[in-house]
């Protein structure tokens, strides 16, 4: 069963990323930017775990883990400077 379910969600993640970077580059505005790249940074996580229940390897979950970090770190200090102007005070 999971020969065919990983396949096709890399498929689909593939699809929702392609669209993600199409709202990066085409955004009306920044905020749109700046959702469009936390939503690129969660596919990421997602193609990640598919990858890591593929190979069985724990690696890819630490992987996993670090990204979504990074992701949430750097949507913080978008916004944070979006808002403030300033990211450290």
């Amino acid at each position: 069963m999971l020969n065919f379910v990983i396949p096709v969600a890399l498929a689909m993640l593939a699809i929702a990323m392609g669209l993600n970077l199409l709202r990066l580059v085409k955004g009306p505005s920044t905020p749109d930017r700046i959702l469009a790249l936390d939503t690129l940074t969660i596919n990421t996580i997602a193609v990640v775990m598919l990858i890591g229940i593929t190979a069985s390897s724990a690696a890819y979950f630490e992987a996993a883990l670090l990204i979504a970090m990074m992701g949430f770190i750097g949507t913080v200090a978008l916004c944070k400077f979006l808002l403030g102007g300033d990211i450290i005070e």
